[in-house]
């Protein structure tokens, strides 16, 4: 038996459907699979500014499983140690933030996959993406579904995504307008035009190298332009906005 189909990759590649999806940083197992049960294609389980560890990433791994959204785990570094973890608590799909050069991305990549592709460790039976060893030919099988997407959110990334997006291994872009308009000295103004022409170029080198490009973005304005420009998957919002908002205006409600 091989390891399990990676829907989300396939999607990415095989259809033209634009890939709507969701961030989850409240690190509760209850929260993410509500929202994996909400219509999303994907949600992401953030551990860059969500409060999360390895555990409570894979117990929110477990609880999402029945439902047809695909998990994406984003860690907060790009550690080869840490990928591991999260591959063996059952991620298939990785994303790192903050991919500047061509080495990085490469180093990225082997760590995703088992030798002789990559460096991932040895050690399948133990963890959950084997189910504990009951895939007998996992680490046969597991490098074609394991999905790496980069992060390009700096000057450097922009200045090198042609050689980002080309390294064989890294399967995703996604960019992050709010990070990239901060390192371009427009902090809190990722719609500033510099910065939508800097988004757009790499929405666009990404588009001539067949590699799908994602972003993440609550702007109407940022949305428009990307999916003109032809992102294959967005997310617009996040568990913490939306109860947020929704716990405002309910007070605000009740004492009007």
């Amino acid at each position: 038996m091989p390891a399990p189909k990676n829907a989300f990759k396939a999607a990415l590649y095989d259809t033209n459907e634009l890939l709507v999806g969701f961030w989850v940083a409240l690190a509760s197992p209850h929260v993410a699979e509500v929202c994996a049960g909400a219509g999303f294609d994907w949600i992401l389980i953030d551990g860059e500014h969500g409060p999360n560890d390895i555990p409570l990433m894979a117990a929110q791994l477990a609880a999402v499983a029945r439902h047809p959204a695909h998990p994406v785990v984003r860690l907060p570094v790009g550690e080869t140690w840490l990928i591991k973890q999260a591959l063996d608590i059952g991620a298939q799909t990785v994303m790192i933030p903050m991919a500047e050069t061509r080495e990085e991305a490469e180093r990225l990549a082997k760590a995703l996959r088992y030798p002789p592709e990559g460096i991932r460790g040895m050690g399948a039976s133990l963890g959950r993406a084997s189910d504990f060893g009951r895939i007998a030919d996992y680490a046969e099988t597991a490098n074609a579904e394991v999905c790496l997407i980069a992060q390009i959110e700096s000057r450097l990334g922009v200045e090198n995504a042609d050689a980002i997006i080309a390294t064989a291994g890294v399967d995703a872009i996604l960019i992050g307008p709010a990070d990239l308009a901060a390192d371009m000295g427009h902090r809190g103004k990722p719609t500033h035009p510099e910065v939508m022409q800097a988004v757009e170029t790499v929405i666009g080198k990404g588009v001539a190298a067949g590699k799908p490009v994602g972003i993440m973005s609550g702007d109407t304005a940022m949305l428009a332009m990307a999916r003109k420009a032809g992102i294959r998957f967005f997310a617009s919002s996040t568990d913490v906005s939306l109860l947020s908002a929704a716990a405002a205006n309910l007070a605000a409600s009740m004492r009007g």
